[in-house]
């Protein structure tokens, strides 16, 4: 059955072509048929307009009594309007309340974010005792004012997005990435501006360091507020003096009369930034630097939170530091490889297992950015490129030359009653630690050995106890201990005692910059393999060694004292080079290397696999060695 519409549209159809029909019969029409129909038209029209002339006055009426049924129908309207009104302003008002009462909701859930972030941050202000940051972070200078309102809030682990982990470094990194060198491309790094100084008359040509200045949070705060930054020792003493800490007395005659410190060893930081400042080549254009230094202190920062199984204070600082420094134009010239920072301690502290939040250290080491800046640490990953060791503060620090020399003067002159000596504490808790055997050792040969050991009495901690026992030894057993390197290394060293090694990555490659490549001019080597299985007995090994090559070894021992020390930030040596110098020296050289690198669209640190890079710096060259049993795994991340 058809619908109502349908059979409409039928009617209409049919109608039309009626229509057409009659149009068509028409026009069919013979010629003297057309003036009657003609006509006939003619009398219609007319009779057409004379019904309209009688209509006429009907229609008017009409449209008078339709005008004013439409007024009455527009009163009424007003009317039910009018009564609509204060139902409608109601509905206006009930709407209104609604939406304020939603944007009231959402702004106060705004607010309470806001004052959640704000208050991350007043918890760590109120640890650290920062009350008065916010003041000092209103200065006139922009780079001082606050992190946070240059960058976004740093999320947990689980909430900030994560970036692709690049496992094979040594396949080019995507291009697409804002901070990593573009290495596909070829990127040319952007050329230093000549320094008004004629080139011929400037001795600082090609060594001239731009220090960023960093926001106070990063440095100073940490200093003003030293009471958090350790639960056991008194970093404010530590940090005194321009890092080097409390001075020590010679009522004993073990040191010199002055430039003797109390100094810990987490402290270099603070060292290196105040050596730096008195560094002869600093320039306020970084354009015209060679390199570019990042006085961040890294390890006072992460030791606040190092027991602390939250991951997320630990990397907060580390995190903003780093896009602090991605946003600015300085890094976008050789996107930061020109950048370097030291952060005073091992680089275990700063290689978390990204997969673990909980797990030890924060992820500095680990950002895209930190891998493209030069790292140096107190002791560095041998399977990574990116971080140098560099040595650990001692208790010397001279002012001057002479004093340098007249130190040098009393190691060679110093008669020694033990042949071999060990400081250091037990490790019952490591089954792969070899100090359980050497201590053992070491008491079975009483009259050619002397143990201070490092327990709970802390006498290891005491300056003087430590320095009598190497003054006093030919050798100094030199294990690892936590990681593979140990402040003893360098104590043992400046007191004229050989030190002896059981694992390459407790010097040979570390301190690449400060150590002969020889060691045999310089150390004993016993590997721990055959301490660990009793195949070794130390006093026998040790009493083979010929008095000439004794002698040898321990004038070039004497000869590494300078290499080894920071001389007091407060004043300058002469001639002589100290650790602080060598160090410069290795950053320029590297940064030089690279800047060369990419000018000639290269690969930057991809001649060698990054698993090697042990060989490549400490070696010189790849492919089979004897030590390659050491590294051929990663025995845990703290070492060995």
């Amino acid at each position: 059955m058809l619908s109502e519409d349908q059979n409409d549209t039928d009617t209409d159809s049919a109608k039309d072509n009626e229509d057409v029909t009659s149009n068509e019969e028409v026009n069919n029409m013979a010629e003297d048929d057309k003036p009657v129909v003609r006509s006939s038209a003619q009398d219609k029209r007319k009779e057409g307009r004379s019904t309209k002339q009688r209509k006429g006055t009907n229609v008017s009426e009409r449209q008078r009594d339709k005008k004013s049924e439409e007024d009455q129908e527009r009163r009424k309207e007003d009317r039910v309007v009018k009564q609509k009104e204060p139902a409608n302003v109601l509905e206006r008002q009930r709407g209104e309340n609604v939406e304020d009462q939603a944007a009231k909701r959402k702004g106060a859930a705004n607010l309470l974010e806001r004052q959640r972030g704000e208050n991350v941050e007043d918890q760590t202000a109120k640890r650290q005792g920062n009350a008065d940051v916010s003041e000092r972070q209103r200065e006139d200078n922009p780079e001082d004012q606050p992190v946070e309102k240059m960058l976004p809030a740093v999320k947990s682990q689980t909430e900030r997005p994560q970036r692709p982990r690049r496992r094979e470094r040594n396949k080019p990194a995507d291009s697409l990435d804002p901070v990593m060198e573009k290495r596909i491309k070829k990127v040319v790094a952007e050329p230093r501006r000549q320094n008004p100084v004629q080139v011929g008359s400037d001795s600082c040509s090609g060594r001239y360091i731009y220090i960023h200045n960093l926001p106070r949070k990063f440095n100073q705060d940490l200093l003003e507020n030293c009471r958090s930054l350790s639960f056991w020792t008194d970093m404010c003493e530590c940090a005194s003096n321009l890092g080097l800490g409390a001075r020590l007395s010679n009522d004993e005659k073990l040191y010199s009369n002055s430039g003797w410190f109390a100094t810990n060893q987490f402290l270099l930081e603070v060292i290196f930034h105040n050596r730096m400042k008195q560094y002869k080549c600093l320039t306020k254009d970084p354009l015209v630097a060679s390199a570019i230094y990042v006085p961040y202190y890294a390890g006072l920062d992460v030791g606040r939170y190092l027991w602390d199984p939250d991951g997320f204070m630990r990397d907060y600082d580390a995190l903003n530091l780093v896009k602090w420094l991605a946003s600015r134009p300085e890094w976008k010239r050789m996107w930061g490889r020109d950048h370097f920072l030291v952060a005073g301690r091992i680089n275990w502290d700063f290689r978390r297992d990204p997969k673990n939040e909980s797990d030890w250290g924060n992820e500095l080491l680990n950002f895209d950015e930190s891998r493209n800046m030069t790292m140096l640490v107190l002791e560095s990953s041998p399977w990574n490129y990116n971080d140098f060791a560099i040595p650990y503060p001692t208790y010397f620090h001279p002012s001057r030359d002479d004093a340098v020399f007249q130190w040098q003067n009393k190691m060679r002159r110093l008669k020694r009653r033990f042949l071999f000596s060990f400081a250091g504490a037990r490790r019952p808790g490591r089954h792969e630690s070899i100090r359980n055997e050497l201590i053992e050792q070491c008491l079975a040969s009483r009259r050619r050995c002397r143990f201070l050991e490092c327990d709970k009495t802390q006498k290891c901690h005491k300056p003087a106890n430590v320095m009598r026992l190497f003054q006093n030894s030919i050798f100094c057993l030199q294990p690892p201990g936590d990681s593979y390197t140990r402040r003893s290394i360098f104590d043992s060293i400046i007191a004229g005692c050989i030190p002896v090694f059981f694992h390459p990555g407790s010097a040979y490659v570390q301190y690449i910059w400060h150590f002969p490549r020889d060691y045999n001019k310089y150390s004993v080597m016993i590997p721990e393999s055959d301490v660990k299985t009793g195949k070794a007995n130390i006093e026998r090994i040790l009493t083979r060694v010929s008095r000439d090559r004794r002698v040898a070894m321990k004038d070039e021992i004497i000869k590494m004292i300078p290499k080894v020390i920071y001389a007091d930030p407060s004043s300058r040596l002469g001639e002589i080079e100290d650790a602080f110098d060598l160090t410069i020296k290795g950053i320029l050289d590297r940064v030089e290397t690279v800047r060369n690198q990419m000018n000639e669209g290269r690969l930057v640190n991809y001649d060698f696999e990054e698993e090697e890079s042990w060989k490549y710096f400490a070696i010189g060259k790849l492919g089979p060695h004897e030590w390659d049993t050491y590294f051929s795994r990663k025995i845990g991340k703290h070492g060995p």
